[in-house]
């Protein structure tokens, strides 16, 4: 790989992209989302974050709205030892590591830099891509950050669905802050901790619907919902179906 292919600028679109590729990569977010599926997961890339494609990963990626970002294709052999020296082993590490990744403020100044300009002398592109690894191995305790632990999640709602639940407490299971948890929630889900305790609330009353002869004013109040009117308009939003029509036409949606 030469250098000047080492950082180049990438506009997705809505057709997927569906292939592997020898060496790693690394995908920043500029401006729109890019989905991605990797891994058997099913990612997103926005800004002040990047996707670590490990080499031989096979990956899928594409943008409903369309996605502007910077791509930073890992020349294979010896770059990376002879590049960063001290670093190449936790680099190393680091592109090894499938999955998604937030930056902080000044890494994500440096990747406007290199976009507005500096991908296209090949010096500048090298130097660049080596400023980037290096500022990314600065904050392992941030990088090395674990998937949201949704299982507990999910039990804990299902658990506690007839009750008020708060943002609070999947922020505990998640040892988390409850401005932590919205931004990953946002970033791995593209929806607020909310908007999750909601969905799988009205998952577990189709389930109810569907699958047991109890009122619907009944299968309100085990999922949260004090008001049927409510819960009614809630249901026919999720699914496109009232609850009656859920429960004598489940085979439809």
């Amino acid at each position: 790989m030469s250098a000047h292919s080492i950082l180049s600028l990438r506009h997705y679109r809505d057709e997927l992209i569906a292939h592997t590729h020898e060496h790693p990569q690394l995908v920043f977010g500029l401006r729109g989302r890019l989905d991605f599926e990797l891994d058997g997961r099913g990612l997103r890339v926005d800004r002040q974050a990047l996707m670590v494609v490990p080499a031989g990963a096979h990956h899928t990626c594409g943008s409903s709205a369309g996605s502007h970002c910077l791509v930073l294709d890992v020349p294979p052999g010896h770059w990376l030892a002879n590049s960063l020296g001290a670093h190449a082993d936790s680099c190393q590490r680091l592109l090894d590591r499938p999955g998604p990744l937030q930056l902080d403020p000044r890494q994500q100044q440096l990747v406007d830099w290199l976009a507005a300009g500096e991908v296209a002398d090949p010096l500048m592109a090298e130097q660049g891509a080596v400023l980037l690894l290096a500022s990314l191995n600065q904050r392992p305790a941030a990088l090395a950050a674990k998937g949201l632990p949704y299982a507990a999640f999910d039990a804990h709602i299902e658990q506690y669905a007839a009750y008020p639940l708060q943002v609070a407490d999947l922020a505990r299971l998640a040892g988390l802050s409850v401005a932590r948890l919205h931004a990953r929630f946002v970033s791995e889900r593209g929806m607020t901790p909310m908007d999750y305790i909601r969905e799988r609330r009205l998952q577990r009353a189709r389930q109810l619907l569907e699958a047991t002869l109890l009122p619907i004013g009944e299968v309100a109040n085990r999922v949260g919902y004090s008001s049927q009117s409510a819960f009614a308009a809630a249901i026919l939003k999720a699914f496109g179906r009232s609850p009656g029509a859920l429960r004598r036409e489940p085979d439809d949606n």
